[in-house]
């Protein structure tokens, strides 16, 4: 009879007959956003009630980076948790060969040969685990690839599910299809989400949203809001664009909400880069401080994970975090046990607190926006960094910055890094220096 009760207990609860379902995973990605510009960062101007809602939420790191300031190979360094000069992608572009170079302006870029050298490009990551992979080959998840996206299809990218194909596919150097999420609403999310609970699927999605990227051209009500706070029309609008893309957060966690998956499910937020908006406009945005630059302005972001009832919601400002987090962080936290897949990350779980404590150091490294050397990263390397969280080390690369100097920065006093102490902390920056030739030495 007991058998008999427990057999009918499994047909009317499946559950009796494997695991508890996975949470889901949703990874927030901005695209070219300051690190303090968020209200909950403390910006004077910028409304984002809806990422403020969830870093009240969340834990938060504060002090979070991003290996490179680069859209492309930051990117592909939260998507298979490496270091670009590891994956291999340092930079957004070849170069071009010396025929191509030949060519008319613009033209190149629209030949075959070019084509093949991109491909060629993008397939150095094919190496590597890529995180909607193994989360489909360890616990069956389906995913979905939106928005910003450079390595040809999304299905290079481990993803079942996306918006973009590539220059093999309807064309498009970093998103084609996928760009227009977002800015043009949500609809394929929710249709994949609607989806995928239907099919009683485990999802991931990758929402990287063009936004608050240029073309800055945000909706004139929410722009009407900032022309008022500013004299410098390029910076209002800028700061409009930070808005929109917090509206589309908040429709996004919406989503999560009506279908009652807030409880069940992971969120991650993480900008791909940094920005400073040159007062002028154009595309000469103060990259020298922010965007592809080796300071904080292009290298800090806000890191936040959210997940209700798991997740203690607790802002932390004074520990280090890095993109390169992100991997083992949500798949330790959805219990994929595979050492070979851990040990081959360089990054920690920033859920266990004595892994967060016990970090000294986190590390990057800035190239060149074009590749010179598919097979040499250091070929197009400009400037290695380390911070221990209140003192950072920058060192150039001569072969590309012959005229470089060391520079040594006080971050905690000099959060814009306009001070350099290299001259007078010889100790320091030996000891810095030392720590960030051990992580990886160029030759």
């Amino acid at each position: 009879m007991h058998r008999i009760l427990v057999f009918l207990a499994c047909l009317i609860c499946p559950s009796v007959l494997r695991a508890e379902a996975p949470p889901n995973v949703v990874l927030i990605i901005s695209d070219d956003q300051g690190w303090r510009d968020y209200s909950f960062m403390g910006h004077p101007a910028i409304q984002t009630p809806h990422l403020d809602q969830l870093a009240s939420e969340s834990l938060v790191y504060t002090r979070g980076y991003v290996p490179d300031s680069l859209c492309r190979p930051s990117l592909a360094s939260i998507l298979t948790g490496q270091f670009p000069h590891r994956h291999g992608i340092t930079g957004n572009d070849p170069v071009l060969t010396p025929e191509l170079a030949k060519l008319p302006r613009g033209t190149a870029q629209k030949t075959s040969e070019y084509a093949q050298l991109r491909t060629l490009y993008s397939e150095s990551i094919d190496e590597f685990p890529k995180l909607p992979g193994v989360l489909h080959d360890h616990l069956g998840f389906v995913s979905l690839q939106t928005g910003k996206w450079w390595e040809r299809s999304f299905s290079a990218g481990g993803f079942s599910h996306g918006m973009s194909h590539g220059i093999t596919g309807s064309g498009g150097r970093h998103g084609d299809e996928g760009l227009a999420i977002g800015r043009e609403g949500l609809k394929p999310v929710e249709e994949f989400i609607a989806e995928s609970t239907r099919n009683q699927k485990p999802f991931f999605v990758w929402y990287a949203p063009m936004l608050p990227h240029t073309p800055h051209n945000p909706p004139q009500r929410i722009l009407d809001k900032y022309l008022s706070k500013t004299p410098h029309v390029p910076i209002a609008k800028y700061w409009a664009m930070c808005e929109w893309f917090d509206e589309t957060v908040g429709d996004l966690l919406a989503v999560l909400e009506k279908r009652e998956l807030t409880k069940n499910t992971i969120v991650v937020y993480v900008t791909d880069n940094g920005w400073i908006q040159n007062p002028k406009g154009g595309e000469a945005t103060g990259f020298e401080r922010a965007k592809r630059s080796q300071y904080d302005g292009g290298v800090r972001t806000p890191i936040m994970i959210r997940w209700p009832g798991h997740v203690e919601p607790r802002r932390d400002d004074k520990h280090l975090a890095s993109s390169l987090d992100l991997f083992p962080t949500i798949t330790t936290a959805l219990g994929i046990n595979d050492p070979t897949l851990r040990n081959s990350l360089p990054g920690i779980n920033l859920l266990d607190g004595e892994q967060v404590a016990a970090r000294k150091h986190v590390f990057g490294e800035i190239f060149e926006h074009d590749v010179y050397d598919i097979a040499r990263p250091a070929a197009s390397l400009k400037y290695r960094w380390v911070t221990d969280g209140e003192w950072k080390l920058i060192i150039p690369h001569a072969e590309r910055v012959p005229d470089g100097v060391v520079e040594l920065y006080h971050i905690d006093e000099d959060p814009d890094e306009r001070k350099n102490l290299a001259a007078s902390e010889p100790d320091r920056v030996a000891s810095l220096r030392e720590a960030l030739d051990a992580w990886w030495k160029p030759e």
